[in-house]
């Protein structure tokens, strides 16, 4: 079964972003997320209309303990929204697995060379699937915010 994740992308830090094909510069919101035969897109775009596009800024770069750089969204509560509402939804599905307590939102970076503060709006949220031929990720759905 293909792996989906939702995510929010943040084209305004895509220079500092090389992942994996397909999957652009972003926050995620769950991964993974239901397996990709089982995506019911109609629930959640229903669910993820409740919700209205908002502005955000990156303000500083951060390290996970394993020394990964990320940027850090202000404010963090809508992500963290979003996140709770889905895994609300689809409790089989915690963030990251359930490996973490509370999942930090933040944007993975590949580049440290960041200036900041970098003002951005997150407008949507994609369905994003792994595609097992390639290895890569293709977009599978997108969902408006209000």
């Amino acid at each position: 079964m293909p792996r989906t994740a939702l995510i929010v992308p943040v084209r305004e830090a895509s220079e500092y972003y090389t992942g994996e094909p397909g999957v652009p510069s972003h926050v995620t919101v769950l991964y993974p997320f239901v397996d990709g035969d089982e995506v019911d897109e109609t629930a959640v775009g229903e669910l993820l209309s409740r919700f209205r596009a908002f502005d955000f800024e990156l303000d500083r770069v951060e390290h996970f303990d394993n020394g990964l750089p990320w940027l850090h969204p202000d404010p963090s509560t809508p992500f963290v929204d979003l996140t709770a509402a889905v895994f609300e939804r689809w409790p089989d599905h915690p963030p990251y697995e359930g490996a973490f307590d509370e999942p930090i939102p933040h944007v993975t970076i590949t580049r440290e060379d960041v200036q900041v503060p970098i003002r951005c709006r997150a407008t949507e949220v994609w369905l994003i699937q792994e595609d097992e031929a390639t290895a890569g990720w293709t977009t599978r759905a997108v969902f408006t915010l209000a």
